[in-house]
């Protein structure tokens, strides 16, 4: 059986689970869908609650938020299927055959990562942020160039696992706020020298938020990174700042950053960011809060 986990909160995912549904009842799979309510408000919880009435289908209300880890490890102990699917609420399926890919990928692999893509343009115009960001981010997210380097390209957004493997692992419930989880489960399937097959079957990324909320969500991963820079392989940004470091310039940019912060920031709350400002502004925040 395979067993699709979908975390949420304040998220209506009744699109995604009747398309999941779809498929599973097309392919003639064995499976199921459980839904997992992660301190949603009693009106967002309500409007995924038709969803108990298909079949197959359940859906599991935590009334207190426990966290993007947490929850997910709640979703696995629920399951009853030997692989289970893990899908980010705000994805939209618009391949016919996902689930039958992920089932025969499987058969051979005990992880498999289908992949994300975003839409030409942002939904609104208050977005641009993230679009810009991510979008330059799939050129880059073919399964054969995240197979060059799979456990770097590991991503929550869509992965399935076998579930006594997952259990044996789990996410870290120390992580309570947003980033870098997925990183440290990359890492952690590396050490244990589990073998990650990426493929063809990527879904449509939809929840881009506002650049305000955004940069918000890139302050708060940057101080889980801070959390985490002892348990994880060096990333991109680890890398640089430890060359600053080594260099003792942290200090100058850390200088820099604070000068330029207001334009900077109008920058990239701005309808046209640069990707450039806000690497920038990422090692600048790094730094800032990094003063070890």
């Amino acid at each position: 059986m395979l067993s699709i986990l979908i975390p949420t909160k304040d998220y209506s995912c009744r699109t995604l689970v009747e398309s999941l549904h779809r498929q599973a009842e097309s392919a003639g799979i064995a499976y199921e869908i459980i839904v997992g309510e992660d301190g949603s408000l009693p009106n967002n919880i309500a409007l995924n609650a038709p969803l108990a009435q298909m079949s197959n289908c359940r859906i599991i209300v935590q009334q207190k938020n426990v966290g993007r880890s947490k929850i997910r490890n709640i979703l696995a102990q629920e399951a009853h299927g030997r692989n289970i699917l893990f899908i980010d609420s705000d994805a939209v399926v618009e391949q016919s055959n996902i689930l039958q890919l992920y089932s025969e990928a499987l058969e051979e692999y005990p992880v498999v990562c289908g992949g994300l893509y975003h839409s030409d343009t942002p939904l609104t115009s208050s977005c641009t942020l993230r679009h810009r960001y991510e979008r330059a981010a799939d050129k880059r997210r073919s399964a054969e160039e995240r197979n060059k380097a799979p456990y770097d390209r590991f991503t929550t957004f869509c992965f399935a696992i076998r579930r006594e493997l997952f259990l044996d692992i789990q996410f870290d419930e120390s992580i309570k706020n947003y980033g870098y989880e997925d990183t440290l489960f990359g890492y952690e399937l590396r050490r244990k020298g589990v073998a990650i097959k990426h493929i063809d079957a990527p879904l449509l990324h939809i929840g881009l938020e506002s650049n305000k909320v955004y940069l918000a969500k890139v302050e708060e991963s940057l101080h889980t990174l801070l959390q985490l820079q002892e348990k994880i392989a060096p990333t991109t940004l680890l890398k640089c700042y430890t060359r600053l470091k080594s260099m003792h310039l942290t200090g100058v940019v850390l200088i820099a950053w604070r000068a330029l912060y207001p334009m900077l920031r109008a920058n990239l709350l701005s309808k046209h960011p640069s990707l450039t400002i806000l690497n920038f502004y990422k090692i600048g925040y790094y730094c800032s809060i990094n003063r070890k």
